[in-house]
């Protein structure tokens, strides 16, 4: 790509990151995103299918790094040896957080779309993706628990949806708030401490 095509392209996704945070992806004009890169439809379709790809090109690769570290934590918990898990309940998953808010922080107007501006397209679903691997890791901890002679009682699915859409959606509120990057690092690991007693009281540790 020349330095003329580098400069156009980076005048849309400018241009389309303002019109998306402003208006939200339902909402923002094409037209006006056109208009005020300077280019032509055609020439604007040169660069992207459509609004959804260009949205998509400003949000999938910081999407997919904290989806990837929170993944990452996911497994580096299941892969400790069984007998050591409960000890780190929380551990592995503060790590996590506290990398995340600092990547978020970094790339902050990306996740204000991911989180706030986002609903027509796939990542409206962001938060609740989380969710789901964090249901489906709970109860793979609560097998792993009950292996180790501990008394687990049942855990009933849709209580522990609500549990862990509380803490998720808890999390992303530092966005929602457009809190300090500081302050969001103590909320957040407040916040954790919080659902790791509650879980610790629910689970019987």
């Amino acid at each position: 790509m020349g330095t003329e095509e580098s400069k156009t392209l980076q005048k849309i996704l400018d241009v389309g990151m303002k019109e998306f945070l402003d208006k939200g992806f339902k909402s923002a004009s094409l037209r006006n995103i056109v208009k005020n890169a300077g280019v032509t439809t055609g020439a604007f379709y040169g660069y992207f299918s459509s609004k959804e790809a260009l949205f998509a090109a400003l949000v999938e690769q910081h999407a997919a790094a904290v989806m990837s570290k929170f993944m990452q934590a996911q497994e580096d918990f299941e892969n400790l040896p069984e007998e050591l898990q409960p000890e780190h309940m929380g551990i592995e998953s503060t790590k996590c957080t506290q990398w995340m808010i600092d990547y978020i922080f970094d790339h902050y107007d990306a996740f204000k779309l991911i989180i706030c501006k986002s609903e027509g397209t796939p990542y409206e679903n962001f938060v609740h993706n989380m969710v789901e691997v964090e249901v489906e890791s709970t109860y793979r901890f609560i097998d792993v628990l009950r292996s180790l002679g501990k008394e687990t009682p049942d855990i009933d699915r849709q209580f522990c949806h609500i549990i862990c859409s509380g803490m998720f959606n808890g999390i992303f509120e530092m966005i929602v708030h457009d809190m300090p990057r500081a302050f969001a690092h103590k909320y957040v690991r407040e916040l954790q401490e919080f659902y790791t007693a509650g879980w610790s009281k629910i689970m019987g540790l």
